[in-house]
């Protein structure tokens, strides 16, 4: 326990028996639970976890391989199920350090938050460990998630070295978060409906460690951009129409509109001035209109959005 709180630790895993071992070695003693979810691994990763001992460690199969997502929304349930109050998630990878851990419940504990995330971007070692192609990969989608979530404060948005309440457990809709590598990402969205406060804490990054990853940002980023823009419409409908209402949603409709349209026309007019058409200087002004007014009321919208947030932190 910590802080009074019961504390569990879910640790999805797939094919890491090599360093899952030495992940739950590391795990403090003030985890009262360590829920290792082996989803469907092909190697000896379950019987690893077993061969432990530890009274605390108790493994949950997945008959199928279901996703990074689905697994942790496994050991979520089961810490629903035992009352546990606090919830943590450590990848099998060896990438979290253990040390931090401490950090990321206290806020939790205290009810400062109801869930706290890592974030490695946030120091200068980040750009010098993190392969450059992740780095960057993982800045674009940070930036996307803080359009989609409203969550602006927040960074590193990749990072799975979290900690949430019961109570922030309790108002999920765990079966609509999407189950595998943009599951962070869609996680923090549901919050945000739920006004959730959500905290960053500073994490050390942590890379070659014998760990292989499964992420392929050509694949990646494109899948997980498109789960951010359904889900930032989801979002923006049930936050702001649904819920309650803001003006803010009128600026982002008018304004990506009003971009868009002029986006296009502006593009058609390049065709046809290259194709040697005359084009008239009215309809300049109606593209440059369009294209401006539309980044300035999407600009607003955002603004608006940061202000309606600005308290979940």
């Amino acid at each position: 326990m910590l802080e009074g709180k019961r504390v569990a630790v879910v640790v999805p895993a797939y094919d890491e028996e090599g360093l899952v071992v030495e992940v739950l070695r590391g795990v403090p003693d003030f985890v009262d639970r360590i829920y290792v979810v082996d989803d469907a691994s092909s190697d000896g990763t379950g019987a690893r976890a077993r061969a432990l001992g530890d009274v605390r460690i108790e493994v949950i199969r997945h008959d199928r391989n279901s996703g990074v997502g689905a697994a942790i929304v496994t050991g979520y349930r089961r810490a629903l199920e035992e009352d546990v109050d606090i919830a943590c998630v450590m990848a099998a990878d060896n990438q979290m350090d253990p040390v931090e851990l401490r950090g990321l419940v206290e806020p939790v504990a205290r009810g400062e938050v109801e869930y706290a995330k890592a974030n490695r971007l946030v120091s200068g070692e980040a750009w010098r460990i993190i392969p450059r192609t992740r780095y960057l990969g993982n800045a674009v989608l940070s930036l996307l998630t803080k359009i989609a979530s409203g969550y602006w404060h927040v960074a590193d948005s990749q990072a799975g070295y979290t900690a949430i309440s019961r109570g922030a457990l309790e108002r999920l809709d765990l079966d609509r978060i999407y189950p595998r590598y943009g599951f962070p990402n869609d996680l923090l969205v549901h919050l945000n409906v739920q006004n959730a406060r959500v905290r960053d804490v500073p994490s050390r990054p942590i890379y070659n460690v014998g760990e292989e990853s499964g992420i392929r940002l050509r694949s990646v980023v494109p899948r997980i951009s498109w789960l951010l823009l359904k889900a930032f419409w989801w979002r923006l409908g049930q936050k702001y129409v649904i819920r309650d209402f803001h003006p803010l949603v009128f600026f982002y409709v008018f304004g990506l509109l009003m971009t868009t349209v002029g986006f296009l026309l502006g593009l058609i007019e390049v065709v046809l001035r290259i194709g040697g058409n005359q084009i008239p200087a009215a309809t300049i002004v109606l593209v440059a209109v369009l294209f401006i007014a539309g980044i300035q009321l999407t600009l607003f919208a955002m603004w608006f959005d940061m202000e309606a947030n600005k308290e979940l932190r």
